[in-house]
């Protein structure tokens, strides 16, 4: 425990640096580029037991993905797979659970807002991200409702964050292209501030030709063509009374295949127009210490996917939520206690063939969540909530459904050296809106009366062990999900698995390696990516591995990383999946005479290897093209900071 608390004290005097230039926080700081702690310590709830199995997304991974995408994001973290390869197909998977069943917030604001099942829910720019934590299968109360298997919370791009304490005025500008598709990108961060007011603006505009999968096959609809925006105002008072406004917006409108999902005919490309809105209103109190701690947010969250040919298809699906809550700060730890409400909404709209379709659903819930540590070595977080749902289908059908949560997670500090971590929750879960563009399968006479209310049951058992720079840890874990709403139908999913994790870090550089390994069945039995869709896919092992290392020469740091999966079998009648092993390389340099200036250049999938990733949609279907991976890709960066 002691080196823990060494490696915090050092963090917390690079802090302001970190925050007003991290590329060159990063580069003075060496391994702790690529050390989550950095992260970790920044969230205010760091150290509770209900975020033992919290990953968080390094400083490293995050300036990387800016101006890459989701995989690039998740990249050392082998718990949280991304399949697709293309940002509006990327679907993310957590112990093998699809994040449709995770609570996923943005500054937030609740999103998945579910629509067509050939792209994703979750169009996510990483390079208006300011920090990522994912909570793996046990989420708390507060999480809100539809955590049913943990957590994704994601934090955009905070003005004073950028600016730092010096500074009324600033921004940065980036530039890169990749050879493999010709893409180029250009992002511009503003920000300022007067008094308690502060402002950022953030555009990014991305465009290329398809890519050379490691085959040599053009991959045709992989072109990009994406416009990124977002926007924030916030004002804080001396005595620390925050209002903070956030808008974004990321739109993909260009050809893409029949199934964005999947390859197979470049003749048959037609165009995906998708827009991704979420906005934000947040109040808190930064100085507040006792008993009357409040807080309030109200948000929106919008997918919008139209695709013209062949039916004149428009699919829209929105999120409304709000949270009223209050932090009762105590001697041994803190109780969140409130109120939340979320209004969900999907639609298909068909003008040319005289079709609309809804469903909607209003879910209000009470929650409180205590993190308490009774003793040094013990923590304790446990936490229950009510939630009140109203679901009305697309025949007007209106059903009512009502449920208990509750969670308990601990961590038991054996020695300085050993601690011990687990936790268990039973989750309501009501009945999800379904896909849009399927809307037309729930017309008369279907009878939603005959979906029951799902529910999720979730168990982690794990340790962590440290001895000066090594830390070792792991956990089993288990997800069961019953009564998942299948279209018309019900059935039950479960995943179960470990995951194992190791860094070192040492005077000039930092390595990570992280192992995942899942098993996921539906009705009890191991099956397809088609049977498992909106809830898992069969991932198997997969690995990460990060290594980043100073040079000895002033400004330069070197680094790469690996991207790994075993053979996995699949059921009879299904191809078994191959595994694979992809190598990625960068070196990064910041000239000791201007360090505002960032130059990075990279090369990913160094040995050109021709793979789908194991998170892609159709990887154990004969004769089935999935939409591989790039081939070999160079890449070179210049970020500028002012």
């Amino acid at each position: 425990m002691a080196s823990i608390n060494t490696r915090t004290i050092l963090l917390a005097g690079t802090a302001s640096v970190a925050c007003t230039a991290p590329a060159h926080a990063q580069q003075l700081e060496g391994y702790y580029a690529l050390d989550p702690l950095y992260f970790e310590q920044l969230d205010s709830l760091s150290g509770a037991a209900d975020r033992a199995t919290s990953m968080y997304v390094s400083g490293r991974e995050l300036e990387h993905a800016r101006t890459g995408d989701l995989k690039d994001l998740f990249s050392g973290i082998a718990p949280v797979s991304v399949g697709g390869a293309i940002p509006i197909a990327q679907k993310i998977f957590v112990n093998g659970v699809d994040m449709l069943n995770l609570g996923v917030v943005v500054d937030g604001t609740a999103q998945n807002n579910r629509t067509f099942h050939h792209a994703t829910a979750n169009a996510i720019d990483p390079g208006l991200l300011e920090e990522v934590r994912v909570d793996a299968t046990v989420s708390p109360a507060d999480a809100g409702p539809y955590a049913l298997a943990g957590s994704v919370v994601l934090e955009t791009i905070d003005p004073e964050r950028l600016l730092g304490e010096e500074r009324n005025f600033g921004g940065n500008l980036r530039l890169s292209y990749g050879d493999n598709g010709e893409t180029f990108q250009r992002a511009l961060t503003l920000a300022g501030r007067t008094g308690g007011l502060s402002v950022l603006g953030y555009a990014k505009r991305a465009a290329g030709e398809d890519y050379v999968t490691g085959g040599g096959d053009t991959m045709g609809g992989t072109a990009a063509d994406l416009d990124s925006l977002l926007g924030k105002i916030a004002y804080e008072s001396k005595s620390g009374h925050r209002l903070e406004y956030s808008g974004q917006q990321l739109r993909d409108d260009t050809l893409r295949q029949y199934r964005a999902n999947f390859g197979g005919d470049d003749t048959n490309l037609r165009t995906y127009d998708t827009t991704r809105t979420s906005y934000s209103l947040r109040y808190e109190n930064t100085a507040a210490t006792g008993l009357w701690d409040p807080s309030a947010h109200i948000g929106y969250s919008e997918s919008d996917i139209i695709i013209d040919f062949p039916y004149d298809s428009n699919g829209l699906s929105w999120t409304k939520s709000a949270t009223l809550m209050n932090t009762f700060n105590l001697a041994t730890g803190t109780v969140n206690a409130g109120y939340d409400w979320r209004e969900r909404f999907g639609e298909y709209d068909s003008p040319a063939y005289e079709t609309y379709l809804t469903e909607q659903s209003v879910t209000q819930g009470l929650f409180a969540q205590a993190r308490l540590s009774p003793t040094d070595a013990l923590g304790l977080s446990f936490g229950a909530r009510y939630d009140w749902q109203e679901f009305e289908g697309v025949t007007g059908e209106e059903v009512s459904h009502s449920g208990a949560s509750g969670n308990v997670s601990a961590t038991y500090a054996v020695t300085d050296q050993l601690t011990l971590r687990g936790g268990v929750s039973s989750v309501f879960g009501g009945i999800d809106i379904e896909d849009n563009y399927i809307f037309e399968r729930f017309v008369l006479p279907f009878d939603y009366g005959t979906l029951d209310p799902s529910r999720a049951r979730n168990a982690s058992l794990g340790l962590d062990w440290e001895r000066g720079r090594l830390k070792l840890g792991g956990e089993l874990f288990i997800t069961q999900i019953d009564n998942a709403r299948n279209g018309s139908e019900n059935f039950d999913f479960e995943s179960r698995g470990f995951n194992i994790g190791a860094s070192y870090g040492w005077d000039t550089g930092f390595a990570r390696f992280t192992l995942s390994k899942s098993d996921t069945t539906v009705d009890g039995d191991r099956t397809d990516s088609y049977d498992q869709l909106d809830f898992g896919a069969p991932l198997g092992t997969v690995m990460a591995f990060e290594i980043d290392q100073e040079t000895g020469i002033d400004g330069l740091n070197v680094g790469g990383g690996i991207d790994a999966a075993l053979d996995y079998e699949m059921p009879s009648g299904l191809e078994d999946l191959d595994g694979y092993t992809v190598f990625n390389a960068y070196a990064e340099y910041v000239p000791p005479r201007l360090d505002n200036i960032t130059v990075r250049a990279s090369v990913e999938n160094l040995f050109d290897r021709d793979y789908a990733d194991r998170a892609t949609y159709g990887n154990e279907y004969a004769g089935f093209t999935p939409i591989n991976e790039p081939g070999r890709t160079y890449s070179l960066t210049v970020i500028s900071r002012f």
